[in-house]
């Protein structure tokens, strides 16, 4: 594959290491992204999955309808916490209260004893708040998003500030951040770029990887149509095929040729021919001839004819032998 072929293998067998030793994995996308950007990174969140990898992938915002359709949609989170991070349990304190705080294991459960003070304790179990913090994943693919500040929430600056960023885009406006960059402008979408990344790295593309990454090239490439479209995309779309992928073509907004009416009936029915008719001979005949001034005569009144020293014929029909080859039989003298 060509950006495969550009790819530096240093960087390659970089991300293979950086995969094979990191346990928490997270993949971030900016606010509304569209099916592109969504298709790759919902791909690359299964591809690394099936590879018993702990992945999250997070978005700021609600998805839209039109991703809406890919497989793995509905594992997208507003943030990195969903199973990551420390457990706080937290309740209102007022000073000697509380003597002490313990703890015992009991059937496979943590039981946390808070011991009351002589003062009793001021609060009950509906003050009692529990929060998971923030997770940290040590390695982050931000997939189609120019800016950082595009992710919103997804990134917290102090929990990721040890975190390796991975870059993945194709747009012009990408401003280039992360410790890994894989950003080329000569790509037409994210999705042929994650599935070039895949391939490169030897990961398994099942058919929901392949469909979701082919949904993504086509909305990125608008059907193949686009000036834009590299061949990275023409050839990554035929391994996706070849591993089970289904082409859905997308409306592009254009309207088909679409013939409706009589003019669908005249389109498929071949046009009637008009009428052959035999056309009277005086509309081929100059005016000026001889012949043409005893038709003409010829179509006078009664009496007209005769006195013109003409006979019959007298229709319109030329003589029989009118239209027989003439031969001279003249005789010339010199």
């Amino acid at each position: 594959m060509p950006w495969v072929r550009d790819m530096d293998n240093l960087m390659v067998n970089k991300l293979k290491n950086l995969l094979g030793t990191t346990e928490s994995i997270g993949i971030a996308i900016g606010r509304d992204p569209g099916i592109d950007e969504m298709a790759g990174a919902l791909s690359l969140y299964l591809a690394i999955t099936s590879e018993g990898k702990k992945v999250a992938i997070a978005c700021p915002s609600d998805p839209l309808v039109e991703v809406s359709s890919l497989v793995g949609i509905d594992m997208v989170k507003k943030g990195f916490e969903a199973d990551q991070g420390d457990l706080t349990v937290s309740f209102p304190y007022k000073e000697g209260e509380i003597e002490k705080i313990s703890y015992t294991l009991e059937e496979g459960k943590l039981n946390i004893l808070v011991k009351a003070g002589e003062q009793g304790l001021s609060f009950n179990e509906n003050n009692i708040e529990y929060k998971r913090g923030a997770g940290a994943p040590k390695l982050i693919f931000v997939i189609g998003t120019p800016r950082l500040s595009d992710l919103g929430r997804v990134f917290n600056v102090d929990a990721l500030k040890d975190s390796t960023i991975v870059n993945i885009d194709y747009k012009k406006d990408n401003q280039g951040f992360g410790e890994i960059l894989l950003v080329n402008k000569n790509m037409s979408s994210v999705s042929e770029m994650v599935a070039s990344l895949l391939y490169s790295l030897g990961i398994k593309i099942d058919m929901d990887i392949a469909s979701n990454l082919m949904s993504g090239i086509i909305a990125g490439t608008d059907n193949f149509q686009s000036s834009r479209t590299s061949s990275t995309a023409f050839e990554m779309a035929a391994i996706l095929m070849k591993n089970g992928a289904v082409r859905q073509v997308r409306e592009t907004g254009r309207k088909p040729d679409v013939l409706v009416g009589e003019d669908a009936y005249s389109f498929f029915t071949p046009a009637k021919q008009p009428k052959k008719t035999e056309p009277k001979i005086s509309s081929f005949i100059k005016s000026s001839s001889p012949i043409s001034q005893n038709v003409n005569a010829a179509n006078q009144p009664n009496g007209a004819a005769s006195a013109k020293g003409l006979s019959e014929p007298t229709e319109d029909n030329p003589p029989d032998d009118w239209l027989a080859p003439k031969i001279y039989k003249g005789t010339t003298a010199i």
